[in-house]
């Protein structure tokens, strides 16, 4: 007799997806699929467990083993590479789940995490500013592609097992993830106004920084706009020595 061999692999993956809602092939061995099961998933599993460390570690393990079934069984992903399984991760929590005994945190949790683990692998190469920075004024900026300015309604970055915030603050986090000369990825808590300097500077191409600390003065209807300035020159000086701000 011919076998469909399509149906067949349909048949197959299904049960390996999802055994309690999808028959085992009659003609496979029970224990054999089961096996076949366990591998199939734990793989998954683990590249969970390693890009969504502290999301892991905050739930219990039923809670975490629900939301990986949940995920393996009704994700249909895009990508054969398991480097890229957090970003499909991702994209799952963001378009797919949809259950309400989820902290109010987890979607923004799972970014941060993704984050931190898309910039250690990004081909990029951090550009160093060798020139100096006394006329940075005059000179064009720029954000490093191995700098993401971010904004959550949650201070992701404090959550863990023993600070779980379940009612959203008043004000929003503002952080900069990014890159360092020796590949390792940090963060750094600002100011709204800094991000909205960074904003600028990503929404213009090679615009003056003196240009970019005016605009925000401008915005701020600060009494004092050059102070405003003054403490904007000095915090893309800082940024430009962490080659989160390059000079072009």
């Amino acid at each position: 007799m011919g076998v469909d061999f399509k149906a067949k692999q349909h048949e197959f993956a299904a049960y390996i997806r999802d055994p309690e809602h999808n028959p085992a092939p009659a003609d496979v061995k029970k224990q054999r699929m089961s096996m076949y099961r366990e591998l199939f998933f734990n793989n998954i599993e683990d590249f969970l467990s390693a890009g969504f460390p502290v999301l892991r570690k905050i739930l219990t393990d039923r809670q975490w083993f629900a939301l990986a079934q949940d995920f393996y069984a009704t994700h249909s992903c895009k990508t054969p590479y398991f480097l890229q399984i957090p970003e499909e991760f991702l994209d799952y929590m963001q378009n797919e789940r949809d259950n309400p005994d989820d902290l109010p945190f987890l979607l923004e949790l799972a970014h941060y995490e993704w984050v931190e683990m898309a910039l250690s692998i990004a081909k990029e190469e951090p550009v160093f500013n060798q020139q100096s920075l006394d006329n940075l004024p005059e000179r064009a900026v720029a954000i490093s592609p191995l700098a993401w300015p971010l904004v959550y309604q949650y201070p992701v970055q404090k959550i863990g097992p023993a600070f779980l915030p379940l009612v959203t603050p008043k004000q929003p986090t503002f952080l900069i993830v990014y890159r360092n000369r020796e590949d390792d990825v940090n963060f750094i808590e600002i100011t709204p106004i800094t991000y909205r300097l960074l904003e600028i500077v990503q929404e213009h191409e090679s615009l003056l920084a003196g240009d970019c600390l005016k605009q925000v003065a401008e915005e701020s209807n600060h009494a004092d706009p050059e102070l405003i300035i003054a403490g904007g020159l000095q915090i893309l000086k800082e940024l430009a020595e962490k080659t989160i701000i390059t000079l072009t």
